[in-house]
């Protein structure tokens, strides 16, 4: 009892889903798809059509192109008009042009039904139960009509050379009547065309003649305007070739006479080079002869001034060896005389006086007087002898900066000096008065024959001997 109670509680339930999934199912299966290249034609219901030229009129039928749409069962029906494009072939054998020539002629076709709406129901009136195969043999004999038609207005020469006239015309001709019948003629074209009487042979016969006749008229122009081109071009590239030997030629010249202007440059430049550097290397002589007048005339003066010390150091030695001690010997002589004149009147004078022994001890003491003096004469001679090579040898010394700066003093007058040839030319310079410099020594030693390194050395040792 207790079930039985809850199934009849969801009783009312279980009917609703029982509906719902059968209305689901009801419209699923009359649900149709259409497909992008078909037309679905649904019939049992009414529909309004809007034609091309604007009137309207009723139908028992709707259309649905592509997508999807809800048939009602046992109300419409349902059937399908292909929208694709079929190809037709048109034969048109043994048709007369418009100059009697008999000829056949076969072309091809694409035709579909017509996308428009209006358009798509007079299609749909006229093909849906003929299908495919009734839309291609429709428009194959209008096709065929109307082709009939265009080459009955048209030469055979036109059908063959003007194709595309043709073909237009068929397609404006045949475009009304497909209009009519729903269709749309997508593309035309002559394939082509054929006679059995050998017309065509013929005309290509005539007309490879004329080719050939035109081919060895045009070769022969073609000769004849190679041959003139060729003389012109032989005649521009003769002037072109004159005119670049010209332009060459100029270019040489113009090259030679600036290559003679920069040479004659060259040569001015060099010249002048040369005439600075004989003119530099002459002062550089001139300036070296001074030099070399000047340490002469120092040499000459050392010279002079050594031979003056010459004579004074022989002088002096003369007077320290011979006059000094003759003198004081003379001068002891007189002492001595004098001493003993003096002596023998002091005797006379203390004989006479009585005074002897006082007289005595002053002649002593006058004697002792000149003893003394005539050894100061000779230590004065002998300290005469000795000074003379010092003195003179610092009197030499003292003269070694005068010399010296008498030869480098030219070199102080010079305002400038340039150097010719070698790189080391102040140094050689410099070293050859340091030479003359250093020879000062020799010359003195040759003049004089004192050695100066032997007297530096001397009073060097002097000094430490006193130590």
């Amino acid at each position: 009892m207790a079930v039985e109670g809850a199934v009849l509680a969801y009783l009312p339930w279980i009917v609703l889903v029982a509906v719902v999934v059968l209305l689901l199912v009801a419209w699923a299966v009359n649900v149709r798809k259409v497909r992008p290249n078909q037309v679905l034609v649904i019939s049992g219901r009414t529909s309004i059509v809007r034609e091309p030229d604007g009137r309207t009129r009723k139908v028992g039928y709707r259309l649905q192109v592509g997508g999807s749409t809800f048939v009602l069962p046992f109300v419409e029906t349902v059937d399908v008009l292909p929208l694709e494009v079929f190809s037709i072939s048109v034969r048109c054998p043994e048709v007369l042009t418009a100059q009697g020539v008999m000829i056949s002629a076969e072309a091809f076709g694409q035709v579909k039904v017509a996308s428009d709406e209006a358009l798509l129901h007079r299609a749909v009136e006229n093909f849906l139960s003929k299908g495919s195969s009734g839309i291609t043999s429709v428009a194959q004999e209008v096709l065929e009509g109307h082709m009939r038609a265009a080459l009955g207005t048209m030469t055979v020469e036109q059908i063959y050379t003007e194709r595309d006239v043709f073909a237009a015309r068929v397609r404006k001709a045949a475009g009304e009547d497909f209009t009519r019948l729903g269709l749309e003629l997508i593309a035309f074209s002559l394939k082509d065309i054929a006679d059995a009487q050998g017309y065509l042979a013929a005309l290509g016969a005539r007309r490879i003649a004329e080719v050939k006749r035109d081919a060895t008229l045009a070769q022969a122009e073609t000769e004849r305007d190679s041959a003139i081109q060729a003389a012109e071009y032989r005649k521009d590239g003769d002037i072109a070739r004159l005119a670049a030997e010209l332009a060459l030629a100029e270019a040489t010249r113009d090259f030679e006479a600036r290559r003679a202007e920069f040479q004659a440059t060259v040569n001015v430049k060099r010249a002048q080079a040369d005439i600075s550097y004989d003119l530099e290397r002459a002062k550089l002589s001139e300036a070296l002869k001074r030099q070399e007048y000047q340490v002469r005339l120092v040499e000459k003066e050392l010279a002079a001034r050594v031979e003056e010390q010459e004579i004074v150091r022989r002088e002096r030695e003369l007077e320290a060896t011979v006059k000094r001690p003759a003198e004081a010997m003379h001068y002891q002589a007189k002492l001595e005389a004098e001493t003993e004149a003096y002596r023998k009147e002091l005797d006379a004078k203390g004989k006479a006086a009585g005074i002897k022994l006082l007289g005595a001890s002053e002649a002593e003491a006058v004697a002792a007087k000149g003893k003394a003096e005539a050894e100061a004469m000779r230590a004065k001679a002998g300290a005469w002898k000795e000074y003379t090579d010092a003195a003179l040898a610092e009197l030499v010394i003292k003269q070694l900066p005068e010399l010296a700066r008498a030869v480098s003093e030219p070199l102080s007058k010079v305002e400038k000096i340039i150097m010719v040839g070698d790189a080391d030319g102040a140094a050689k310079l410099t070293g050859q008065v340091a030479k003359v410099i250093a020879q000062l020594p020799t010359v003195v030693e040759s003049l004089t024959g004192l050695k100066l390194e032997d007297l530096l050395k001397r009073r060097k040792k002097e000094p430490e001997e006193k130590k």
